[in-house]
């Protein structure tokens, strides 16, 4: 889609944001979550795709525990969400692009996310367990990936990567 610029949110983007995110889930579960991550999470990048003035999609990151390590900053990518009538015209791909130089640009070494085995790889993500790295969830090794921003990272890191405790409450 030609003219979609890609910035950070802003105040009065609060409320097409959330539609965006209700739109674009099966339930208003995501949007809540991103509106209790906005208030209690930091730092946190959240990015909009505008498109004639219109928010059409929207991306979050978070900061991340790794108790195994207090050097190593990570980020989580969740949730990521394109209006139903504005997927697959890769504006989904342009917000994680965006947000992961947002994320090395921040001082983050790596990023995580929980997420689609195979949509999730073409931006270089890989099973976090290839790390040393797991998620407090139960969840299938290949939904759970990493990618470190920055080469060498997560080196000799290993352990329970915790997502913030707005996560459990949604």
């Amino acid at each position: 889609m030609d003219s979609v610029k890609i910035r950070p949110e802003q105040e009065t983007d609060i409320a097409q944001i959330h539609a965006v995110n209700a739109a674009a889930f099966p339930t208003s579960a995501e949007a809540i979550l991103v509106d209790n991550l906005r208030q209690s999470a930091s730092p946190l990048i959240s990015l909009v795709a505008e498109h004639n003035g219109k928010i059409i999609g929207h991306i979050l990151f978070t900061p991340m525990t790794l108790p195994a390590s207090a050097t190593v900053k990570v980020m989580g990518l969740a949730p990521m969400a394109v209006l139903p009538e504005n997927q697959r015209q890769g504006i989904g791909s342009t917000l994680i692009k965006a947000g992961l130089i947002a994320c090395k640009d921040l001082g983050a070494g790596a990023v995580v996310v929980l997420g689609h085995p195979d949509y999730y790889p073409k931006f270089g993500f890989v099973p976090a367990s290839h790390f040393g790295l797991r998620t407090e969830y139960d969840v299938p090794d290949e939904v759970f990936m990493a990618l470190e921003v920055v080469l060498g990272a997560l080196k000799g890191i290993s352990g329970v990567v915790k997502y913030h405790g707005a996560f459990s409450k949604v």
